[in-house]
């Protein structure tokens, strides 16, 4: 059987040591880009190697590409194949920060091609609540070969923009709603979102318990949301692209697929101030 959205605790417990399935740590803090790694030093789940958002999951940036660029798609499936990953391989990613930063691995995979990759429901904490073993030890794994079949799932800023005129492009921001309105901004440098962007914040698809809601209640507020518009019309964004891929997520766990991301997000939008834009009125 292989897992395409989430996967429980207890499931990952029995795999631990199956050489047919790997586990990639993704914590990391926007604040502090040094925290994931050493939270991963001080322990995480046996047998799981870690990828740094920065380093791993995201390009370079040069100032008008965004906070968090996609990665070069080829040097992205060779890390990932000199951890083990191959055609074959059930990928698990999990985080502290229930799945935001797991469900960025999530998409990214498939967007290279391969969709046996599950969030870990609940993350590390979960995991712990659950008194689920942690280790210090590096893993090893002999090098496997991930071959990279793109998918077109990425929209740009200028399929954005032109998207102000023909209103094609369902538009969802994936940001807290007081950043949303341009308000508490401290990552970027202009606050505000695209205008006619609809606002769902992704901690919205959690429970109080720190995992996802049932599949069922996360249908039921996304068809809300969209108001009739149809999931493969979708594009979700955010700050820089993340936290965007929970929302993603999100769907394909509620049966709304062909989503699509704006990769670059508000982050890329706003570095240019030829761009329209709506911001918290003063």
């Amino acid at each position: 059987m292989s897992y395409t959205t989430l996967v429980s605790g207890a499931v990952v417990a029995e795999r631990l040591h199956d050489p047919e399935w790997r586990v990639f740590d993704c914590r990391h803090q926007l604040t502090d880009p040094d925290a994931g790694a050493q939270a991963y030093a001080a322990g995480h789940l046996p047998g799981a190697f870690f990828l740094h958002l920065d380093r791993d999951l995201s390009g370079p940036t040069n100032g008008r590409n965004g906070r968090h660029p996609l990665p070069d798609p080829l040097r992205l499936a060779d890390k990932l194949g000199a951890a083990g990953v191959g055609a074959a391989t059930q990928v698990v990613a999990y985080d502290d920060a229930g799945g935001m930063l797991a469900s960025r691995l999530w998409w990214l995979l498939r967007w290279l091609g391969h969709d046996r990759v599950a969030v870990l429901d609940g993350g590390i904490d979960r995991w712990l609540a659950e008194d689920r073993p942690v280790t210090t030890e590096w893993p090893r794994s002999e090098a496997n070969v991930l071959a990279v079949a793109l998918r077109d799932w990425v929209v740009d800023s200028e399929a954005v923009l032109g998207n102000l005129h023909d209103n094609r492009l369902c538009l969802v921001d994936a940001r807290s709603p007081d950043r949303f309105r341009g308000e508490n901004e401290t990552l970027d440098l202009v606050g505000g979102h695209i205008p006619g962007a609809r606002n769902h914040f992704f901690r919205d698809n959690l429970g109080a318990d720190g995992c996802f809601l049932p599949a069922a209640d996360l249908r039921r507020r996304f068809l809300a949301l969209l108001a009739g518009r149809a999931p493969d019309e979708v594009v979700m964004s955010c700050g820089s692209g993340v936290s965007a891929c929970h929302n993603l997520l999100a769907m394909e766990i509620a049966g709304l697929h062909g989503g699509r991301l704006y990769a670059g997000s508000w982050s890329e939008w706003c570095s240019d101030p030829a761009r329209p834009m709506i911001r918290r009125e003063a």
